[in-house]
């Protein structure tokens, strides 16, 4: 097949130094790369050096997706189940919680209340790995690990946080659940978690660009030049680059299960297609079969296990895909979705975030890129072989 992918093309060179300084496109189709691109600048005020595919973006929590991996590998060589209580890894999280409003984290000083006013208790011995992966545990959103004096008082913080609504009644997307299933899959391996995924999920897969970047590890100057930067950190005061931008994972070393991996387009796309592959080299077909199962649904917020499953949401940006599609967005601007109607992989990567929190774009460039990659796609040609447009 030959594709036109004219629009996309157009598309991105138009977003660059207006939605993002940089970014990177790869998409795949019956795994085979139909499109791979670079945009932009890491240096945005200069123009003096270019993004490539070679260079790392921040995944934010898109790292989620690798620790749910990694955690599932464990689950099918039968070192834990779905079903098995958090505790049971995790002793400290156990006992009766209160429900309690957590803090909002873009509005500092405020606090978000989804338990509608249910002062209750939740015994948290009772929580398991299955919840986490579907957010509807109860625990909150998110907490304010950064405050917390040093990496083991933050993961303290995740063992002892409070509830913020009764288990199984909602739907709430937490960072605090995958920090918790990253710190099961520590004590299963014996292994720190960047070393876990190392071994069972990007090293199996041959993901040579992608790794988490501890806080404090000195990089060689060329490998610092080609990552892309992130906001200016108000509570770090510095620009952020070659270090984690989420607060959460930076006080925790910067290895989390939920933020923390760096990667590019390419290699993230790797991971999407071993999951259309029906899991091979990683995977059983019925283990992803599972993962990809309505496994949780709140208002429009459809999950499977540690992935977001199509929404209905006419802006949500799964939408314009088939109703198969399922994947998962980060923070920074980046995200990866798989379409298995059309047998199709989209990992797009920028650092959006560069701009500041406030004002964002990346929902409405995310639909016109998604609408613009499938009327490639729907309307390709067929032609011997693919041919890969490499812009």
């Amino acid at each position: 097949m030959t594709f036109d992918f004219s629009r996309v093309d157009e598309l991105l060179k138009t977003a660059i130094g207006v939605d993002a300084p940089a970014a990177q496109l790869v998409v795949l189709q019956e795994g085979r790369p139909v499109f791979a691109g670079a945009y932009g600048w890491l240096d945005p005020d200069t123009h003096q050096k270019p993004a490539d595919l070679d260079t790392l973006f921040d995944m934010a929590s898109v790292t989620k997706l690798f620790t749910t991996t990694c955690f599932m590998r464990l689950m099918e060589a039968g070192r834990v189940g779905l079903d098995q209580p958090v505790s049971s890894l995790l002793p400290d999280f156990s006992g009766l919680r209160s429900i309690h409003p957590y803090e909002d984290p873009l509005k500092n000083g405020e606090w978000i209340d989804v338990n509608g006013g249910d002062n209750g208790q939740v015994d948290a011995g009772k929580i398991t790995f299955r919840q986490l992966l579907t957010h509807s545990s109860g625990l909150p959103a998110w907490r304010l690990f950064k405050d917390q004096p040093d990496a083991e008082s933050a993961r303290r913080l995740a063992l002892d946080t409070f509830f913020s609504y009764r288990p199984g009644e909602r739907v709430v997307y937490s960072d605090v659940g995958l920090i918790l299933l990253g710190m099961a899959v520590e004590v299963i391996t014996g292994l720190r978690l960047d070393e876990a995924i190392y071994a069972g999920v990007t090293r199996p897969l041959q993901l040579a660009r992608t790794r988490f970047l501890p806080v404090g590890e000195v990089l060689p100057a060329l490998e610092i030049g080609n990552i892309a930067p992130t906001e200016y950190c108000k509570w770090r005061q510095r620009r952020i680059r070659g270090e984690v931008h989420d607060e959460s994972s930076w006080r925790m070393g910067g290895i989390a299960g939920h933020a923390g991996i760096f990667s590019t387009a390419g290699d993230t796309a790797r991971l999407g297609q071993m999951y259309l592959d029906g899991g091979r080299p990683l995977l059983k077909p019925e283990t992803v079969a599972e993962m990809l199962r309505l496994q949780s649904e709140y208002q429009g917020t459809r999950r499977g296990l540690g992935f977001a499953l199509w929404s209905p949401d006419p802006e949500a940006s799964s939408n314009p895909f088939s109703q198969s599609a399922f994947g998962h967005t980060g923070f920074t601007g980046t995200e990866l979705w798989m379409d298995p109607q059309r047998k199709l992989v989209v990992s797009f990567l920028t650092n959006e975030v560069y701009n500041g929190r406030e004002g964002r774009t990346i929902g409405e460039l995310r639909l016109k890129l998604h609408r613009a990659i499938l009327a490639a796609v729907d309307n390709a040609q067929a032609l011997e072989g693919n041919q890969v447009v490499r812009l």
